[in-house]
Formats: C-alpha cells, structure tokens, sequence
C-alpha cells in the first residue's frame, strides 16, 4: 500500500532550488517541492504550507484540519502498518534527519 504523510513546510533546502523541509512530528526531512510550488509564486511562500508527502515528494497541498485528522488517523494505524509508525516516531532509517 503506497501511502502519504502529511508534513508542514519549515525551510527551504540552500543548495537545492527545488526542495525544501517539511517537518511531521517534530521529525524533518527534505523534501521536493517541484510539484505544489505554484508557477510566479515566491518559493517563501511555501513556509507553513501543509503537504502530502510520497517518497521524498511533495505531491499535494492541504490544509491544517485536513493533515491533522490525516495524522491522527495514521498514529491510531500505527499498531497495524509498522512503516508508519517509525515514520512517525523518527525511529529506523527512512532517510529522516532530526
């Protein structure tokens, strides 16, 4: 099952145009940003923005309400989908940095 984390953007990457932060709680990993960056929008503005995030990409935006309920719901499944829960406790090494 393929699935997507919800994370907030908190900085933009210095080296890398395209890519960016996201932080999922309290865990941040860099991210591309190439698909929700809107075209003749200043990359800043991405800071705060919420994201699906898919394998080290930003596929879409969403709201706060809507990554909050996404997040609730996957900690409840992290019993179940093991991936999901060390994605989320920043446990193992799925390319995170604290």
């Amino acid at each position: 099952m393929c699935i997507g984390i919800p994370g907030q953007i908190v900085a933009l990457a210095q080296h890398q145009p395209q890519h960016a932060w996201a932080e999922v709680c309290g865990v941040r990993r860099e991210v591309n940003i190439a698909l929700v960056h809107r075209e003749g929008e200043a990359k800043e503005a991405m800071i705060g923005c919420w994201v699906l995030i898919h394998v080290g990409f930003a596929m879409s935006r969403i709201d706060q309400q809507e990554a909050e309920e996404m997040l609730a719901a996957l900690q409840a499944m992290g019993e179940v989908e093991q991936d999901v829960a060390l994605f989320l406790s920043g446990e193992g090494n799925h390319g995170l940095r604290r």
